[in-house]
């Protein structure tokens, strides 16, 4: 793959970020770990151009999904959803997280 050289401004706490990953083993060098990141945020965007073109062409052939249309499907995954705790995590009666000190 050929490489080029890149100069640019980041935030303080990214570059820390990309330093301890180095420092930790965790990455090559910054440069990689760079990559790595410019890398995900490519794929990123090209899925979400890509699901951006399915739901264009869905909402072409089967008319604009609707507000309703979006609630229920919210409604039926959730009421099919299976929450997984590990053991020994406290709850509450609704499935919440009991908070710690809280009887």
């Amino acid at each position: 793959m050929t490489k080029a050289r890149l100069s640019a401004t980041v935030e303080a706490d990214l570059l820390v970020a990309g330093r301890t990953a180095v420092a930790e083993g965790r990455a090559k060098n910054l440069s990689t770990w760079v990559s790595t990141a410019l890398r995900r945020q490519a794929d990123h965007d090209r899925r979400a151009k890509a699901l951006d073109a399915f739901f264009d062409a869905y909402e072409a052939e089967h008319g604009e999904i609707t507000a309703a249309e979006m609630q229920a499907a919210t409604d039926e995954a959730q009421a099919r959803a299976v929450t997984i705790r590990p053991e020994g995590v406290a709850t509450t009666g609704d499935g919440r997280r009991r908070r710690r000190g809280v009887a």
